[in-house]
């Protein structure tokens, strides 16, 4: 005569039969899930380098200038070179607005440091800003070297440490907001051997191309254009018009 185990639900405690049953399937199941999150923390990216100071406001000082987006360039100790910072306020905007009026000028400022590897960006508090009068300006190296560089056009604030990730495609929307407020466009170019490496975009006369390479943004492209080098600040000054989708 057979004796088949029965669970009834409403009682404490079922079978042994079935219980054991339940508890070896459970206990594969959870096996089965801790691998599984194992196997994707696993082939995950580490995380980016960048980094944004929320909340945390620094006094800096340096001379203002546009190439053509606001950079403040920044008297590096013991050194006669100079540090090349790119400026931003808060929101998705340049900081066009409040330093034009200074632009060769010294000035003291307060602001939140964003960085990433060697790049380093500062979202500026505008009413902090104070003149210190007119700067005296290094000389500029000629933008001699014609290049051919491929690359993905990503914003500087949000690349930089504002948002993680501000690449690729699902960055691509607030990327393109970021630019056409006036946040400097960047030509981001991996290299599987060494760090990546950062190109300010301008047009061949050196004025901003923000309107002009929205539809490339997130896009994988390739840009022909002449290198300027500020210090350690890289720019690219290419036609727009001529930046080819990969």
């Amino acid at each position: 005569m057979r004796n088949d185990e029965f669970f009834i639900g409403w009682q404490a405690s079922g079978p042994p039969g079935v219980m054991g049953f339940v508890k070896v399937r459970a206990f594969a199941l959870i096996l089965g899930a801790l691998l599984v999150a194992a196997v994707a923390m696993t082939s995950q990216r580490p995380f980016a380098s960048s980094n944004f100071e929320f909340g945390v406001e620094r006094p800096f000082e340096g001379r203002l200038e546009h190439v053509p987006y606001p950079v403040l360039s920044v008297d590096r100790p013991g050194s006669e070179e100079e540090s090349h910072w790119l400026l931003t306020v808060f929101g998705k905007r340049g900081a066009d607005e409040f330093t034009l009026p200074l632009d060769g000028h010294r000035v003291a400022l307060r602001g939140s440091l964003i960085h990433r590897d060697n790049a380093v960006m500062v979202e500026l508090l505008p009413d902090s800003i104070k003149d210190l009068g007119p700067g005296t300006p290094r000389q500029r190296s000629a933008a001699t070297s014609v290049v051919t560089l491929d690359g993905e056009i990503v914003d500087s604030k949000c690349f930089l440490g504002l948002m993680k990730p501000g690449q690729l495609k699902p960055h691509r929307a607030c990327a393109t907001r970021c630019i056409s407020g006036g946040v400097p466009p960047v030509l981001l170019v991996r290299d599987e051997q060494g760090p990546p490496t950062y190109y300010l975009l301008v047009d061949e006369d050196g004025s901003a191309v923000n309107d002009r390479v929205l539809d490339y943004v997130a896009e994988p492209v390739t840009i022909t254009g002449r290198l300027e080098e500020l210090g350690d600040l890289r720019i690219l000054r290419a036609n727009p018009e001529k930046y080819l989708r990969r």
